[in-house]
């Protein structure tokens, strides 16, 4: 059993930065992948990008050269770095661990970009 808290949601302005944590309740270096997702009002949860144990990333088209993901292994936490938002960015973020084939959620933290 994994379990996820996300952190650092919250409002931003269009063109500002915000930075969301994930902190997982074992050792990430466990975890063959960690992911975040998002989910806006009325559309399908999305992958925002990816990290997997061996530091392999993967980005959305959407997010490319906006946002980077990075994990500590000493806090066991993967932590999303985003800049330049955009309005079309507000949406629920949701932090993902895979192990073992075995898909975990955390409970999702809100980011609302708006002037």
């Amino acid at each position: 059993q994994v379990h996820l808290v996300e952190s650092g949601g919250g409002l931003a302005q269009p063109g500002g930065s915000l930075r969301l944590s994930c902190a997982a309740s074992i050792a990430i270096q466990s975890i063959n992948s960690m992911a975040w997702y998002r989910q806006a009002p009325g559309k399908e949860r999305e992958l925002v990008t990816s990290i997997t144990a061996g530091g392999t990333t993967r980005y959305a088209d959407s997010m490319k050269g906006r946002c980077t993901v990075s994990r500590d292994n000493a806090k066991n936490t993967v932590d999303l770095q985003m800049n330049n938002l955009k309005p079309e960015d507000t949406a629920v973020y949701y932090c993902n661990a895979l192990q073992r084939g075995v898909t975990f959620w955390g409970q999702g933290t809100q980011v609302t970009v708006s002037s």
